[in-house]
């Protein structure tokens, strides 16, 4: 961007407000009893509830309930406790009904908010408008023949919930916070995969530009089904410059629906934006209103999970984490599930991380594995931390030799794979001060620089040491007795 591109674009505020579609992680749909699981043949999952066959009427999922209230609990929202469905009226192709069955006038969660963190460390809260439940549509496929078009109803009817923001973002780096963020709560309530890719966690963009210092919205136009955070950011960072464009030429912003082409990185318009009175809202007559007890939601609030805010405090606050380990930690749920059962049998917590943030992270990465595929469990790792803490195996033997031997023989702790490799420090003084003899006789001419004030020569005695000891020596206590026999020399 050229600078007077700049100066004019900083006359302007950016607007978005994100809608997020979360597909729940229930076993049926949310008005039958069709299997929801991914990955099955076309039309498998489907029946004529699915179908909306004639006299056929749809059941609510309760599970599906439960995770919306959860969900709310999560966002700071509040729960209605009167709730009920309305039918959303469009074609599509792959709408079996002609209708979509969702909330209108009595959303399950209204308001809430969504803490980040921006990169300079400056947080925020992003207002949240409300949380709706309603079911998915099915799937167009277009690549699958070469005149037609292909229906595929497996996910017609399955639950989602619409998590609809205020237009309260002001940057693309927001909008990748948020959703990143909104996707983390999902996968800590588990009830949501959050898989952009396989369409799991959806977003659509309301992107709109006004003047600094305006109070009015001006016109929004829609990105549609955007199935990745960087497209999202991407969609945001042409829209702002080509609203902001059209505005400086004297035109007008269309409220239209928009698509994303992720190879070029722009938009194109998809159709004339729908309102809300297009979709002939009005109550499902099939389905009795919805009342939530307080002691429902009680029980709901109890069966919470810990959330990554409340983690975070705990691991900085209570253990004593820094706060880069604390955010590596919480920033993925099954990582700081398998360090909650680390820290239940270890107190040494800053041992426990760095050996999750160093030794563990380092493997997974080389591997391209996630932690709930490392053939080592929480208690395994407690053991083999414990045996470097007692001083019975060096880290650095226990990072590179122990530790991958381990991985290989899951059945055995981490003393038996030590002894067996015997890999333990050895407790014989004489052995260990011939070493130290050894080491200081091959290198004559840096005893001499030492014994001149060249401290730094002392990791060359170590190095030599530790290779003729093949690591089985206690670094602190070999390290104590090299300058003694140096300061003996002198």
């Amino acid at each position: 961007m050229t600078d007077s591109n700049t100066e004019v674009s900083d006359k302007y505020e950016l607007v978005v407000g994100l809608e997020v579609h979360a597909q729940l992680s229930t076993q049926s749909k949310i008005f039958s009893s069709d299997s929801a699981s991914f990955g099955a043949q076309p039309n498998e999952h489907v029946s004529m509830v699915s179908l909306g066959h004639p006299g056929t009427l749809p059941f609510l999922n309760k599970k599906a309930v439960e995770y919306a209230v959860k969900l709310g609990f999560a966002c700071h929202g509040e729960v209605n406790r009167y709730n009920n469905f309305a039918r959303k009226n469009y074609f599509y192709a792959d709408l079996p009904k002609g209708y979509q069955i969702s909330q209108d006038q009595h959303p399950i969660i209204t308001g809430g908010y969504v803490k980040v963190k921006r990169h300079d460390g400056s947080e925020r809260s992003i207002a949240i408008h409300h949380i709706h439940m309603e079911e998915d549509a099915g799937k167009s496929m277009h690549d699958q023949h070469d005149s037609y078009s292909l229906i595929d109803l497996n996910r017609a009817g399955v639950p989602l919930l619409e998590i609809v923001s205020q237009p309260d973002i002001h940057s693309s780096e927001e909008a990748g916070l948020y959703l990143t963020e909104m996707r983390r709560l999902l996968r800590y309530l588990s009830i949501c995969d959050g898989n952009m890719e396989e369409g799991s966690m959806r977003c659509d963009a309301n992107i709109s530009v006004r003047l600094k210092g305006a109070t009015q919205l001006g016109n929004r136009c829609e990105v549609k089904n955007l199935n990745s955070i960087r497209n999202v950011q991407r969609a945001i960072e042409h829209e702002f410059l080509r609203q902001i464009d059209i505005i400086e030429a004297g035109g007008y912003i269309e409220q239209n629906t928009l698509n994303f082409n992720a190879d070029t990185g722009e938009t194109s318009v998809l159709r004339s934006k729908e309102m809300a009175n297009d979709y002939r809202y009005f109550p499902e007559p099939d389905l009795q209103p919805l009342l939530l007890s307080d002691d429902y939601l009680e029980n709901i609030r109890r069966s919470m999970p810990a959330l990554p805010e409340e983690l975070y405090h705990k691991y900085t606050q209570q253990l004593g984490l820094s706060e880069y380990d604390a955010s590596v930690i919480v920033a993925d749920h099954d990582t700081a599930l398998f360090f909650e059962q680390v820290i239940a049998h270890t107190a040494n917590y800053k041992g426990a991380a760095h050996w999750l943030m160093g030794t563990v992270k380092s493997y997974l990465n080389e591997h391209h594995q996630t932690i709930t595929s490392l053939g080592l469990t929480p208690q395994q790792l407690c053991r083999l931390i414990q045996l470097v803490d007692d001083g019975k195996v060096n880290h650095t033997v226990a990072a590179h030799k122990l530790f991958p031997a381990l991985l290989l023989h899951p059945d055995k702790t981490a003393a038996q794979v030590a002894e067996e490799l015997n890999l333990l420090i050895s407790d014989d003084s004489n052995e260990l001060d011939q070493f130290i003899h050894e080491a200081l006789a091959k290198y004559p001419d840096k005893v001499i620089e030492y014994q001149k004030g060249k401290k730094g020569v002392l990791g060359l005695f170590m190095g030599e040491i530790m290779k003729r000891s093949k690591g089985k020596i206690d670094p602190q206590k070999t390290n104590q007795l090299l300058i003694n026999a140096l300061q003996a020399k002198s």
